[in-house]
């Protein structure tokens, strides 16, 4: 399972274009999407992926890092697996 951070994203953005979004980059198919609460403009969401490893988002993340979608540049970030 891995994770990935999405910034930036409007607040107006539906979990159905997320991953609409997502699978045109080329992303595998996403198993929940939750949304991460934030002070000022930068919005963001998490997204997990149950059948893919941290290599396989790290390996994708620069089609999407940086990207300018739905009038926001957006970041993206690879979440870490917690340290057990």
């Amino acid at each position: 399972m891995a994770a990935l951070l999405i910034n930036h994203v409007e607040d107006s953005t539906s979990d159905d274009e997320i991953r609409t979004f997502l699978l045109k980059y080329g992303f595998p198919s996403l198993d929940r999407i939750q949304r991460v609460p934030s002070d000022g403009n930068r919005p963001a969401v998490l997204v997990t992926f149950n059948a893919a490893t941290e290599a396989e988002l790290h390996s994708l993340l620069p089609r999407i890092h940086q990207v300018f979608w739905k009038n926001h540049t957006i970041t993206a970030l690879v979440m870490r697996a917690p340290i057990e």
